[in-house]
């Protein structure tokens, strides 16, 4: 797979991040970008529409279906950010994570894409998250969350030789409300140009929560 990616505390779109791939029993850490590029697209710029897939259509759009039924990867995490809105122009940035430290396994699907033109380009692997509806924590913040797998699920999630939707669908759910916690963070996160270990450190919140 190459060098994996170096840590990252704030990553954004068309940023390399590793994921887990490969049939049941035989997982393989790969470097994807993120934001989906189907096989079809004209050129890479649609990915940076495509960085989240909604559960409720993911086997219905067609950027998505082809790989949900035969790409499907895990893309670890410590933790992600989502922003609650507040009085005046700034949002407060929410740092969640599981309350165990451990990390978090999110649902992905991943594609290959190269241009049309080039047919001799080398291969570029790309991946997007599945969302699902926010949980009772998440939802003052957000009304969606990546769907967070559970170790019990994560080889039938990767199993490409499954093709039958219906037997991994299930999995597509939020997270239980007890399995995450959050906290307020500093507005640096709102740029990606910082990128270091204090932007996941609790900070004082623009405004006082409940």
């Amino acid at each position: 797979m190459g060098e994996a990616p170096p840590p990252s505390y704030n990553v954004a779109p068309r940023a390399d991040v590793l994921t887990v791939t490969g049939r049941v029993g035989v997982p393989r850490l790969e470097k994807m970008r993120w934001g989906l590029v189907p096989p079809w697209a004209p050129d890479a710029s649609i990915g940076d529409r495509l960085t989240n897939a909604r559960a409720e259509t993911v086997v219905e759009k067609p950027a998505f279906s082809a790989a949900f039924e035969r790409r499907r990867c895990i893309i670890p995490a410590d933790g992600f950010y989502e922003w609650q809105a507040a009085p005046g122009p700034k949002k407060q940035p929410m740092y969640i994570h599981a309350r165990s430290g451990e990390p978090l396994a999110f649902a992905g699907l991943w594609e290959s894409w190269r241009p049309r033109d080039q047919p001799d380009a080398p291969w570029m692997r790309s991946c997007v998250i599945v969302t699902t509806a926010a949980n009772a924590l998440m939802a003052p913040v957000h009304s969606r969350m990546p769907v967070i797998l559970v170790e019990a699920d994560w080889e039938r999630w990767l199993d490409s030789g499954c093709d039958d939707t219906a037997a991994v669908a299930d999995v597509l759910v939020s997270a239980p409300e007890d399995f995450l916690e959050l906290w307020p963070v500093s507005t640096r996160v709102n740029s990606t140009r910082n990128d270091d270990e204090s932007l996941i450190l609790r900070e004082d919140p623009l405004i006082l929560f409940p």
